[in-house]
């Protein structure tokens, strides 16, 4: 009683002592509504404090809290807060905190981890992938259920509960005495036991504190909580050491963190030793090839991995499932060898295994037989070869052509001609039947042709029925074999023109209609060319072929005189003479109405269009009509198969590849006084009659300072508009400029000695400076190279004229 009456004071001092934040919270009477979560840090501060300074702890005033009706969830989370807070440290110098797994339910465990190192000197020994994959690591799951087994001890925090009338429920450590401290029960001496015997032993304890657990009206639950870790031993692993691992650590956990044995380490007998006793031999073969982890035991504090180095090893290599080294142990034979390597492959020859052995002084070859499998002691150092089968067949043997099945077959003995052809399901209806073939290999590994009268073997005659052989090859040819292939040629006015096949009785009418019929050009005239035979050559008669001239009707693909065909036939289908569907040209611009006029006559001039339009519109430029003309992809495919000679970096065929149009230049003035000048050009189909508006600008681009277009004013020369741009930049080449004239003629600058002519500038004109050619600046040595010339030159004359 008087400890309560404790507890109860110093809860109200440190009630007393909160900030106005923690005051308001802890000083109702009613807690039930407390949010831990909307505690701030300073909250946190306060009461981590004042427990520091009275000396107790958020445990021992469990009760009061829950008295006030506090959660047991949100006393939890107000414990868990302050114990994480007070791990919180603003000294520099101390220790980084120990990093946990923690899991869903509470238990944690401190994190493990070993860097591994990839092993490339054992990576054939079988087995060290194991120790090499940092994804097999072996940890033990902390989301099992409390192991009953389990050994407690110092470090470990057992979860005592109390639930039913009475609720109680605290994370109490073991001490370093191996004792654990529950309140109002004692200390109660758990080291060295199971978690089994340590919950009846505290069940029985509580008991005699709390009534109701006595009476069956509360229950008692123990599991574990923060697992100890131990020290274990590691000797002749690839990373020798001590170990600080999890108490539920296991073997094999440990094995993986030292990397698994060394270069000359056991796998098949690493002792675990407790207590300076042997206490088991481990052989990883068994879980590597039957999944056995009898030998992954749990690990004690102080265990010491023992891996001495191995006895026996040998060698498998080539058709095996997995080929590597392996390690032997005394009485294994050559069949446990085969089950390590998982067995044979499937083009394995297994009859024989050859194995190079070692003696005292030099190798040895040794041949294993089958039979011999079971009995072979291996050998340490051993080397087995698995050779593959034979790229043959012991009992095969081919038939191909005309039969229903052509295959390979098995070949048995006193095997006939008429059998394989049964087995085959017969023959087709096109198999010739008057000769077969085999093709056969004999004695001296040559080939031979045996002819067979077929008719007469599947006839029944014995002596025509020969007996096979293995790896015979039966052909049975087709009469469809020695048929020549026929065609027929159609060409002209029909809609799928090309070769076809020919077929007996194939008329004039089955062509027509297989080709889809005539296009609406086809005329009357048909031609047929048709081949020559003769078995005597007539050097009077020049002719090659016979031409054979027919009429059709051509508004019907069924004629009324139905030719019959003959092989090699040629049928040409005529156009009609006179058969143009309409073709257009474009007029654009300023006329009264543009738009697609089509050619009236195939000699359709500028003029004749153009007045077809309407004739021009009194905004009309005169100068300014210009045609433009497609350019045919065969004409473009003419100029780039031209060598020009340009170098590898020129884009002049680029830009011939980019024109679409060239443009022809109309002097409209000159053709309305004469319909005869050359301007008035004849039109073709496609062409583009342009007619500018009348635009009293001049254009100025290309390397000026300012491209522009400048008002037309007569009289002004060529040399006025480029200053009217401010003149040409840095780059600009002026005495190659050129002017574009609205119908696209051009003109350029000419020099005359000392005389330059500029071209006359016209309405709607474009001037274009270009781009001075980059040159190219003389070194310094070959500056040096004249002067050498020109001084060698001058002592010459000097010397000449002494």
């Amino acid at each position: 009683m008087k400890k309560i009456i404790y507890v109860l004071t110093l809860f109200f001092v440190l009630l007393v002592s909160f900030n106005a934040s923690a005051q308001d919270i802890l000083k109702s009477r009613d807690l039930s509504t407390l949010k831990v979560d909307d505690l701030t840090d300073g909250d946190l501060a306060n009461i981590s404090a004042q427990l520091k300074s009275n000396n107790t702890t958020i445990e021992q005033v469990e009760a009061m809290a829950l008295s006030k009706g506090m959660s047991q969830v949100e006393y939890d989370k107000l414990k868990m807060r302050l114990n994480g807070y007070s791990g919180k440290s603003d000294n520099t110098n101390d220790k980084p905190e120990i990093q946990v797994n923690k899991v869903g339910f509470g238990r944690q465990q401190e994190k493990i981890v070993n860097e591994k190192i990839k092993d490339t000197d054992n990576n054939l020994i079988f087995g060290s992938d194991l120790f090499d994959n940092p994804t097999l690591n072996f940890e033990p799951d902390l989301k099992l259920a409390t192991p009953m087994n389990y050994i407690l001890g110092p470090g470990d925090e057992l979860q005592i509960s109390v639930y039913g009338i009475q609720e109680y429920n605290s994370s109490i450590p073991v001490s370093v005495e191996g004792k654990v401290s529950i309140q109002y029960v004692g200390q109660i001496f758990v080291s060295g036991m199971t978690v089994e015997a340590a919950t009846q032993k505290i069940k029985a304890a509580i008991a005699k504190v709390y009534s109701t657990v006595r009476s069956g009206q509360s229950q008692v639950s123990v599991s574990l909580g923060k697992i100890r870790t131990i020290k274990v031993t590691i000797v002749g692993g690839k990373q020798p050491g001590n170990y600080s691992i999890s108490s539920l650590a296991t073997v094999y956990n440990a094995l993986h963190l030292a990397g698994g044995p060394g270069k000359n380490g056991s796998y098949r007998n690493i002792e675990l030793i407790r207590n300076n006793k042997i206490f088991r031999n481990i052989d990883i073969y068994r879980f590597l090839v039957k999944g056995d982890q009898s030998d992954n035991v749990g690990l004690r504090d102080n265990d010491v991995i023992r891996i001495p180095a191995y006895s026996q090893r040998v060698t498998v290599q080539g058709e095996v499932k997995r080929p590597g080294i392996f390690e032997m142990k005394k009485g294994e034979t050559f069949s446990d060898l085969l089950n390590f390597a998982s067995g044979f492959n499937e083009l394995a020859y297994t009859a024989s295994i050859n194995v190079v052995q070692k003696t005292g002084k030099e190798f040895k070859v040794q041949d294993i037989n089958e039979s011999d499998f079971a009995t072979y002691s291996p050998k340490s150092g051993d080397v087995f070869t698995v050779t593959k089968i034979l790229n043959r067949f012991e009992n095969r043997i081919k038939i191909e052509g005309a039969v229903f099945r052509p295959d390979y077959y098995s070949f048995t003995e006193g095997m006939k001609i008429s059998d394989l052809i049964t087995r085959a399901e017969g023959l087709k209806e096109d198999a010739y039947s008057k000769r077969a073939r085999i093709i056969r290999l004999k004695s001296d590994l040559t080939t031979e042709i045996v002819n067979i009268d077929l008719s007469a073997a599947l006839s029944g005659d014995l002596n025509a029925d020969i007996e096979l052989r293995r790896e015979d090859i039966v052909t049975i040819y087709s009469i469809l074999d020695f048929r020549e292939e026929y065609k027929v040629t159609i060409d002209g006015e029909v809609k799928k023109p090309g070769v076809y096949e020919y077929y007996e009785n194939l008329t004039l009418n089955d062509l027509i209609i297989q080709v889809g019929g005539l296009t609406g050009s086809a005329s009357k005239r048909v031609e047929i060319a048709r081949m020559v035979k003769s078995d005597s050559i007539n050097d009077g008669d020049p002719k090659r072929i016979e031409l054979v001239q027919l009429e059709i009707t051509t508004d019907n693909n069924e004629q009324i005189k139905n030719f019959l065909l003959k092989p090699f036939d040629v049928i040409n289908i005529r156009r009609v003479a006179v058969y143009e569907k309409p073709k257009m040209v474009i007029v654009s611009g300023a006329v009264t109405y543009p738009g697609k006029y089509v050619l009236a006559s195939k000699v359709e001039k500028v003029y004749d269009i153009v007045m077809r339009a309407g004739g021009l519109t009194s905004i009309a430029n005169l100068e300014g009509m210009k045609i433009k003309r497609p350019i045919k992809q065969e004409e473009i495919d003419r100029l780039e198969s031209i060598d020009l000679n340009l170098a590898k970096n020129d884009s002049l065929k680029e830009k011939l590849a980019s024109i679409k149009f060239s443009t022809i230049p109309i002097n409209w003035e000159k053709i309305v006084k004469d319909k005869d000048h050359y301007s008035n050009v004849t039109l073709f189909p496609g062409d583009e009659i342009e007619v500018a508006l009348y635009n009293e600008g001049v254009k100025v681009t290309g390397n000026v300072l300012l491209t522009s277009e400048i008002p037309y004013r007569s009289g002004k020369g060529f040399r006025y508009y480029i200053d009217a741009v401010g003149g040409v930049n840095n780059k600009g080449w002026k005495r190659k400029a050129y002017i574009i004239y609205p119908n696209g003629k051009a003109d350029v600058t000419k020099s005359f000695l000392f005389f330059r002519t500029y071209p006359t500038v016209e309405p709607d004109s474009q001037i274009v400076v270009p781009e001075k050619p980059v040159a190219k600046k003389m070194s310094t040595g070959e500056w040096v190279s004249i002067g050498s010339v020109i001084t060698s030159l001058a002592l010459l004359i000097v010397t000449a004229f002494k």
